[in-house]
């Protein structure tokens, strides 16, 4: 069944959309803060296990993205046009969470090794699918211009409240049960939420001309890697080599920063959930105030304040070693880090083609998440190979991470100031 075009959205969509969004986004939170530990306390201190996991999982998110994204939007069943996608896709997220752990069983640590790159990529690729291209795609169908504020507002909330989950409650939960009782829960929740609000979900009627003849696949698949694009779009192109730049800095400790703070600090995990919950809860109060004077002032002169302010934050994170001071300076490059986000996002879409919105969002995953998580967790293994202290773990040898990570993540992200000499914010 589909909806008929309305300016409003009824209860049951508030619902689902909220079920789903908040599900995807701790699922995504838990994957970006606790798989990482995970490999380490069970499989092998090594920092390179790591750095291949995230750079996996984030080139099969891009193109799964984009890929999936794109054949959603070809998509004519009975059942719907993203609901497929969503539904299907949420149950197999949640089979392959619940599954994860088990590559901890392999006795042989590089088959171990290997297979946790791989499990971690196949759930990338069931996430990818029902959440970030079918799920947000079904946001945007669904939205009006009367309801789309809300909806946005809805999402962001729902991202919000993850990283608090997954700060706060992970970390408590994962010292109390244990890894595996851990991921057992979230991978069915997230098979739980998927199979009740997928099954409620009703897509978005379809537009106006979509019998109209479409182009191969390839083609429109493509195009997103057309050179000439860089070329007719400096300015915004400009910006996305400031998102990747800034990005890589922040990769370059931030796949290992529990990890550091458990290992070398001698924070426990649910130590750590107290000092993430409360950077999250600040920055949040100082995104927010960013987020407006993102529209009042020159975006070019916001984007050097934030990046100097959060790499000076990352820089005497490194330096301290008590609660008190963890936090605070963690809230500083956590804070301005985000404001940076908002602040360049806000710049980039500005600049969108406005028939080409939705093509140059798909090669923001390239600047924002492909590059970055490939380059930044390598630079972080790499400093950690060389500057980490050596160390012994379940008959394993390996390395814990030192403060180096984040100095030199610093010092790139304030490289990503350069590009920003060659482009100009006028209103």
């Amino acid at each position: 069944m589909q909806t008929t075009p309305s300016t409003r959205l009824t209860s049951r969509t508030w619902f689902i959309m909220l079920a789903l969004a908040l599900t995807g986004q701790i699922a995504w939170a838990v994957e970006n803060s606790w798989f990482n530990t995970f490999v380490y306390d069970t499989i092998t201190p090594d920092p390179r296990p790591v750095a291949w996991m995230v750079a996996g999982s984030a080139i099969t998110a891009t193109l799964t993205t984009l890929f999936m994204g794109t054949l959603s939007d070809r998509t004519r069943t009975r059942w719907g046009r993203r609901r497929p996608f969503i539904l299907i896709g949420y149950i197999l997220w949640g089979l392959s969470t619940v599954l994860f752990p088990t590559v901890a069983y392999i006795q042989t640590t590089s088959v171990a090794i290997v297979m946790v790159v791989i499990a971690d990529s196949v759930m990338t690729f069931f996430g990818s699918t029902a959440n970030d291209a079918a799920f947000s795609a079904w946001t945007t169908d669904i939205a009006t211009t009367e309801t789309r504020g809300r909806v946005e507002g809805v999402l962001n909330l729902s991202v919000f409240l993850a990283q608090i989950v997954a700060m706060v409650a992970a970390g408590m939960l994962i010292d109390s049960v244990g890894y595996f009782t851990f991921f057992y829960t979230l991978g069915g929740i997230v098979i739980l939420v998927g199979l009740v609000a997928g099954s409620l979900l009703q897509d978005a009627p379809l537009p106006a001309k979509a019998d109209e003849t479409q182009r191969p696949f390839l083609t429109e698949f493509t195009e997103l890697f057309d050179i000439n694009l860089l070329k007719q779009n400096r300015a915004l192109f400009i910006i996305l080599l400031f998102i990747m730049l800034s990005s890589i800095g922040m990769q370059v400790s931030l796949p290992y920063l529990i990890i550091y703070l458990e290992n070398y600090i001698g924070v426990t995990k649910s130590e750590f959930s107290i000092i993430g919950g409360a950077v999250m809860v600040g920055s949040a109060v100082f995104a927010v105030p960013f987020g407006i004077l993102a529209d009042k002032w020159n975006k070019r002169n916001m984007l050097f304040v934030a990046t100097i302010v959060s790499s000076l934050g990352g820089i005497f994170l490194s330096l301290v070693n008590t609660l008190p001071l963890l936090a605070l300076t963690g809230l500083f490059w956590q804070a301005f880090s985000v404001a940076m986000g908002i602040a360049s996002v806000a710049w980039l879409k500005d600049l969108l083609p406005e028939k080409s919105r939705g093509k140059f969002l798909g090669i923001r995953m390239i600047f924002w998440i492909a590059i970055p998580m490939v380059i930044g967790p390598w630079i972080g293994s790499t400093l950690i190979q060389n500057f980490g202290t050596p160390t012994t773990l379940n008959g394993q040898t390996g390395f814990v991470p030192a403060p180096i990570i984040f100095q030199v993540g610093s010092i790139i992200s304030l490289l990503a100031l350069v590009p920003l000499f060659f482009i100009n914010d006028k209103k």
